[in-house]
């Protein structure tokens, strides 16, 4: 990944390889472009930070803009929260498909043990719980 300047400032991220072929098609450059002609084009590599732990049922990550820092570009990234009504979406979506993974242990030839019955009943549960959407306790579910 990397990012192009203008006046030493970021001005295209991400940018790629690609991005400096088709800006400048008249020039040819080596399959590896080395460091030294993507600099003196404005295109520096820019080193990814670690990335925070965050839920993607109700959150999205976030990329930041890279910031030059030890003489490197590096971008960080945060986290931000969906809106109620994409977290509900998310998390009943994620609760139909558990749902259905035990769906063959409803069928009427099938006996399903208590444990199953409690698991299935739990995930209906999910948006009664007190801190539906974003703070949800999934159940464990149980060996077949």
């Amino acid at each position: 990944m990397y990012v192009k300047l203008t006046n030493g400032q970021p001005d295209q991220f991400p940018y790629s390889v690609g991005h400096i072929r088709r800006d400048n098609p008249q020039t040819s450059f080596p399959k590896q472009i080395p460091n030294s002609i993507l600099q003196s084009y404005e295109v520096y590599e820019v080193i990814e930070l670690d990335k925070p732990d965050y839920d993607p049922l109700v959150q999205t990550l976030v990329r930041g803009t890279p910031v030059y820092n030890n003489d490197k570009w590096e971008v960080s990234y945060t986290t931000a929260n969906k809106s109620k009504a994409d977290a509900e979406a998310a998390v009943r979506n994620q609760r139909d498909r558990l749902l259905i993974e035990t769906d063959w242990m409803a069928l009427s030839d099938v006996t399903m043990s208590d444990a199953m019955t409690a698991y299935r009943q739990a995930l209906r549960d999910i948006p009664s719980q007190a801190g539906f959407p974003t703070n949800v306790t999934w159940p464990t579910k149980p060996e077949a």
